[in-house]
């Protein structure tokens, strides 16, 4: 298994170092100590790397770049370096150094470039010491990709023990922490040491830029694996005190699926052991005073949840309705208040929203996440202020009491992590007086309630049985029965054709022409006492002018059930005489693949119909 894993890895990466051997080497600077640290302890994968930079050249240097090969980089969600000072646990607050997306001429293409700008330009000799943490998500790969019930989650890893540079390293280390001990394999290579659920590799020294020595670890992981295929935050601000938030997510478990059969027994008696890799719960850490918190799914309200509550912050543990095992799938909602208070702020003539960007689950990735600010009728002007890069649009949302409907901030982001869960503002325009809008219209509106309950106290609004009006209702009422025969009537058609259906099934399971063709005896008697129902039914409908409107599309109808019928009848006439003559599987569905399409096509057309004439 394990050469079969490295075989898979050095194909994957054969263009990629071919690449980066011909890429030239970036002189002015030279790295004089890497420090790196990988965190494989759950799903998301977290490097932080200590650098120490030199410049050995005679010009100014401003930026260090940051090489990332294409295939990592398409699954980097969060990037941020940061300055170091102080020694060991003891530093200074950290401040963040820019970075963006670079592209340097003569740099191979299989190599993704990000630039750092440095506090101050490093002069020829200067050094300078720097923290770069990047955040991946699906980098650790199931293998196998399919296991049963009993068998545990088994991941793979792919890096390099070297740090990939465009510059010349002197000293480099590196650091791999899993999350068990247990480890199937891992590539050794000079250097190497394992301690407990910790691969060391190095130290290297003077080491040429690019270099590259690819390594894979195969190890046990049994953490959640969840992942979020969307979620969508609806953030909606009341100023009557309340900031309401809804989550809607949608959860797969993103790691090895899950074959064979699953037995509740097995997975209560010993999780454990019969389940190691899936969850059955979640951890959600909301704002300290939420408040009205709720959990249900489509099926209502979920009741396996526990709040706990204190004044520096709220958890809620929910659970699914089910274990999820590799590849099951889960949708929910939840939602929660907050004090307007904790969260809305005033500032030169404006109010702006500050709160937290992504969810408040535990260790979750998202792969599409959509952020929505509902705020008040009336708001303009309305900006947004995010820590990093996001898509934003506008809409409008028509809830309860509205008139022009309620401005709606959009955000979207792809690959969210846990650390771009940080605080964003929405800042806008309001005027008070807009809040009396909706007690004015419920005063108006109770008035004029009251008022027309006066009028119709005093009116004579009874209906004559010999008006026209009553006489039209009644022949509309006896064509609406009459169409709704005539639905049941189709609908009965229709099951004939299933059992039609479900009797060349069994033809092909058991061979017994004689019980298909009773069966299709038993439906063409039952047919034949259908149309006989059928033609008063369209004979009145026919002969009414009120049925005019709708009676094209029930017409339809009938042709289309009847082409159907025809079809299905020809199909299983085929299949019983294939079935007489002995002729073969293969030739039988070539014979009525072309009929199978035309009784496919029209079946819809038929429900298409169905749904219309209920419309109406």
């Amino acid at each position: 298994m394990r050469r079969r894993i490295e075989m898979g890895f050095r194909l994957d990466l054969l263009v990629f170092t071919l690449a980066v051997l011909t890429a030239p080497a970036l002189s002015d600077l030279i790295i004089s100590k890497v420090d790196r640290r990988i965190d494989l302890t759950s799903q998301i994968v977290r490097i932080t790397s200590t650098l120490k930079v030199e410049n050995a050249g005679s010009e100014v240097v401003s930026e260090v770049l940051l090489a990332f090969p294409e295939v990592q980089a398409k699954n980097l969600a969060h990037l941020v370096a940061t300055t170091s000072d102080g020694k060991g646990k003891v530093k200074s607050s950290a401040v963040s150094l820019p970075i963006k997306v670079v592209n340097p001429k003569g740099m191979p293409a299989a190599l993704i470039f990000y630039a750092v700008s440095l506090p101050k330009g490093l002069g020829k000799g200067d050094s300078f010491t720097f923290d770069v943490f990047a955040v991946f998500t699906h980098a650790l790969r199931p293998f196998p990709e399919k296991i049963t019930q009993a068998d545990i989650q088994l991941v793979v890893f792919q890096d390099s023990a070297h740090y990939l540079t465009p510059y010349i390293v002197k000293v480099q280390s590196l650091s791999v922490k899993l999350p068990e001990a247990r480890i199937e394999s891992y590539t050794k290579i000079e250097n190497t040491k394992i301690h407990g659920s910790e691969i060391k590799y190095g130290p290297y020294e003077n080491l040429p830029s690019f270099s590259y020595s690819p390594i894979v670890a195969h190890f046990e992981s049994n953490q959640p694996f969840a992942v979020a295929e969307e979620l969508v935050r609806e953030i909606e601000i009341s100023h009557w005190g309340n900031v309401q938030i809804t989550e809607h997510y949608k959860l797969v478990h993103g790691g090895a699926q899950s074959k064979g059969e699953f037995s509740r027994l097995d997975f209560q008696a010993r999780p454990s052991i019969r389940g190691a890799s899936a969850f059955r719960n979640l951890l959600a850490r909301l704002p300290p005073r939420a408040h009205s918190v709720y959990y249900r799914d489509e099926i209502g309200n979920i009741s396996t949840s526990n709040l706990r509550s204190d004044s520096k912050k709220t958890e809620l543990l929910i659970e699914p309705r089910y274990p999820m095992f590799g590849g099951w799938k889960t949708a929910f909602t939840i939602g929660y208040g907050l004090p307007l208070n904790d969260f809305l702020f005033a500032s030169e003539g404006k109010r702006f929203l500050n709160i937290t960007f992504g969810s408040p689950m535990n260790e979750l990735i998202i792969d599409i996440l959509i952020v929505k600010v509902v705020l008040p009728e009336g708001s303009t002007d309305i900006s947004v202020s995010a820590p990093f890069p996001i898509e934003q649009s506008q809409e409008t949302k028509v809830s309860h009491l509205d008139i022009a409907g309620r401005p709606v901030a959009v955000l979207q982001k792809t690959n969210v992590v846990p650390e771009l869960n940080q605080y964003f503002q929405v800042h806008y325009k309001f005027n008070s007086l807009s809040m009396l809008r909706e007690p004015l219209m419920l005063i108006v509106g109770f008035f004029c309630l009251f008022v027309a309950g006066i009028v119709c106290m005093h009116v004579d609004m009874s209906i004559s049985k010999s008006s026209p009006s009553y006489l039209a209702r009644l022949q509309w009422e006896e064509v609406l029965a009459t169409i709704q025969q005539v639905q049941n009537i189709v609908n009965r058609c229709l099951t004939t054709h299933d059992k039609l259906e479900a009797s060349l099934r069994d033809l092909s399971r058991t061979g017994d022409v004689q019980a298909c063709k009773a069966t299709r005896k038993s439906a063409d008697a039952l047919l034949k006492e259908v149309s006989k129902e059928l033609k008063p039914l369209l004979a009145f409908l026919q002969s009414s002018s009120t049925a005019a409107q709708i009676l094209p599309k029930v017409e339809e109808l009938v042709t289309k059930e009847k082409e159907l019928q025809e079809k299905v009848m020809a199909k299983h006439s085929t299949v019983v005489d294939c079935y007489e003559k002995k002729t073969g599987v293969r030739d039988i569905e070539s014979r009525i693949a072309l009929q199978q399409l035309k009784i496919t096509a029209l079946r819809q057309e038929v429900d298409n119909l169905l749904d219309i004439i209920d419309e109406i």
